[in-house]
């Protein structure tokens, strides 16, 4: 334990001298007045008893009155319990990748009430939100001031609901639509830099160390030439230990067929030791949303921190027992 301002004992030492020392050389004896045969009452056993029972409380009441004050100046010099800590991290990085084609723009919205709900609950993680048609559009980065994000994604979830087109500005620059393979890869570039094992980078970046995820919304329906192919985007997804959790409103069931868009896109997620689902209506999102939050979470220590937490809890307990003490005696002492 330590005392954050310990210059105040010596000054209480130093005020309880003088006040003592001024007592001494002011007090003044009590007048008395001559009583005949007044030792024949002294001499009295009763009396030579209350008088022991006198002075005992007033020794106790002096030595209490001294507790009191000795522990009313360690509490104003605020004793301190000094530790070093390195707590555990759990934290996560979330990109929203949304392809905002015709098809998909139900989903996007229900994505985007999800995530505006869940940024209430969020401590520590760090959400983004991409849109993408013919090209991309990051609508905020990664951030976790979750009054913004909230705000974003408010007027996003407004815009989809009612088709505004200038939330979609910029998302037809290319050719074609749905053009899910540099769509996504752009969500992936929105993390800070890693390398393939998503470990630190040479500088310590904590940034590296997060988990990341990207919860892309599509159908897979590809309309033109894209950049970047599926499989492309998800090993590059890979690369960075960027996990991708898809998820398609619109899948169709065509059998064992690999070269069909749900399957090409669940074999892109899971590459990556993402996910794949189907989802028969927007309600299905918060309950995959939910759950990607509560599994992907990467656990690490910060760095060492010296913590100080004030412990006045003894000194303000002898103080007051040491003024219960003094009322009392007070009391039986008639002072």
């Amino acid at each position: 334990m330590e005392l954050t301002y310990w210059w105040i004992l010596p000054l209480a030492a130093a005020a309880v001298a003088v006040s003592t020392l001024l007592y001494l050389r002011r007090r003044r004896p009590l007048p008395t007045r001559p009583v005949a045969h007044g030792d024949r009452l002294t001499g009295l056993p009763e009396y030579q008893h209350a008088l022991r029972r006198y002075r005992i409380r007033l020794v106790l009441a002096a030595l209490l009155s001294a507790l009191f004050l000795l522990a009313a100046a360690i509490t104003a010099a605020r004793p301190a319990l000094r530790s070093t800590e390195q707590p555990e991290i759990r934290n996560r990085d979330i990109v929203l990748c949304l392809d905002v084609s015709g098809s998909m723009t139900s989903t996007d919205a229900a994505l985007a009430a999800v995530f505006k709900d869940l940024a209430k609950e969020f401590d520590g993680e760090r959400i983004g939100m991409v849109i993408f048609d013919s090209s991309s559009v990051q609508l905020f980065p990664l951030t976790d001031d979750y009054d913004y994000a909230q705000e974003q994604l408010t007027h996003a979830e407004k815009a989809l609901v009612d088709g505004a087109g200038w939330f979609f500005d910029g998302t037809w620059n290319g050719e074609g639509s749905s053009l899910i393979g540099d769509g996504l890869a752009s969500c992936v570039q929105s993390f800070p830099d890693a390398d393939t094992n998503g470990t630190a980078d040479t500088n310590g970046n904590e940034d590296t160390k997060r988990s990341r995820s990207v919860v892309l919304a599509t159908d897979n329906f590809v309309s033109g030439a894209s950049i970047f192919s599926l499989s492309e985007a998800g090993a590059l997804a890979a690369s960075k230990n960027v996990k991708v959790h898809a998820l398609n409103p619109s899948d169709m069931d065509y059998g064992d067929d690999p070269g069909q868009p749900g399957a090409q896109l669940k074999a892109a997620a899971e590459s990556t030791g993402g996910s794949y689902s189907t989802l028969e209506s927007p309600d299905a999102v918060p309950g995959i949303v939910r759950q990607v939050q509560e599994t992907e979470a990467t656990s690490y220590l910060s760095a060492p921190r010296s913590v100080v937490a004030d412990a006045p809890a003894w000194p303000l307990g002898v103080a007051l027992l040491a003024g219960m003490g003094m009322l009392v005696l007070g009391r039986r002492t008639g002072l």
